[in-house]
C-alpha cells in the first residue's frame, strides 16, 4: 500500500503577503521582536520553507514607547566601531530611545533574530518601524495585530 505524501514547499510567486500593524506602546521588547521575526520569516504559516521568503510585512508604530524590563534602559549597551584603531563606540538603550532614531532599538532586536545572509536581508526589508503613531502604509490596509492580548507578560505591568 503506497501513500503519496510530500512536504509542501512555499514558492515565492504563490505566497500571499499580508500586512500587519502592531502598536508597540508598553510592549516588552524581546517578546515583540521574537514574534515579529517569526512573522517576517513566515514561521507562523503551515507552508513555511526555510530557504524561501514566504513571510508577511510588519508595520510597527510607537517604537519610542517600547518597554525594557529591569535596568535595561541604562545597562543594555549597543556597540559600533568606526573602523579606526580605538574606534569602539558604545551607547545605552535609554540614550537611543531618547535620541533621534528610537526605532533602531526594535529594528536591531528583530535583526538579531533573523539569519544572516541574503535571505535575511530580504526578510528584513519587510519590517517597517516608525517612532510615532503615523505610518505611510494605510493603502496596504494592514490588519491590526493585538500582540498585548496574546499573553499578559507581553506588556508592561502596573
Amino acid at each position: 500500500m503506497s501513500v503519496n505524501t510530500y512536504t509542501p514547499s512555499c514558492k515565492v510567486s504563490e505566497g500571499d503577503r499580508r500586512w500587519f500593524l502592531i502598536n508597540a506602546e508598553n510592549l516588552v521588547l524581546g517578546r515583540l521582536a521574537s514574534a515579529v521575526a517569526n512573522i517576517l520569516r513566515g514561521k507562523n504559516k503551515a507552508v513555511f520553507t526555510p530557504h524561501n521568503d514566504c513571510g508577511d510585512h510588519v508595520v510597527i508604530i510607537n517604537a519610542e514607547k517600547i518597554f525594557l524590563s529591569g535596568n535595561k534602559l541604562k545597562d543594555k549597551v549597543y556597540y559600533r566601531h568606526s573602523g579606526y584603531p580605538g574606534g569602539l563606540k558604545e551607547t545605552t538603550a535609554g540614550k537611543i530611545l531618547d535620541g533621534r532614531f528610537p526605532d533602531r532599538v526594535i529594528r536591531k532586536a528583530v535583526e538579531r533574530m533573523i539569519p544572516d545572509g541574503p535571505l535575511g536581508q530580504q526578510v528584513l526589508r519587510k519590517l517597517h518601524v516608525y517612532a510615532g503613531g503615523e505610518h505611510p502604509h494605510s493603502a496596504q490596509q494592514p490588519e491590526v495585530l493585538d500582540f498585548a492580548a496574546k499573553n499578559s507578560k507581553n506588556q508592561k505591568r502596573g
